[in-house]
């Protein structure tokens, strides 16, 4: 869900960021098709390149996070299967 709220920067999947937090300036280097794609897409969704990478750059890393947990979980599913018979 994208929203622009005057105490929040604006932002892309509902992730806030508030003003008074202290951020630092960043050098990336992106192909011309990345940034031309990145410029379209914040275009449209009327935020900036910033706020889009931050978002984009927070959600790839969540879902790292979440993709290790499932790892681990079936993992330890292997490791310890549920006994169906003492499961119900």
């Amino acid at each position: 869900m994208f929203y622009i709220d005057n105490d929040f920067n604006v932002d892309y999947y509902s992730i806030p960021y508030r003003k008074e937090l202290c951020m630092r300036t960043v050098q990336m280097i992106l192909d011309d098709k990345l940034i031309a794609l990145v410029d379209r897409t914040v275009k449209r969704l009327r935020t900036t390149r910033s706020a889009f990478t931050r978002a984009a750059l927070l959600e790839a890393i969540n879902r790292l996070n979440v993709d290790h947990l499932e790892k681990k979980h079936r993992q330890g599913y292997k490791i310890h299967p549920v006994n169906k018979k003492n499961s119900a």
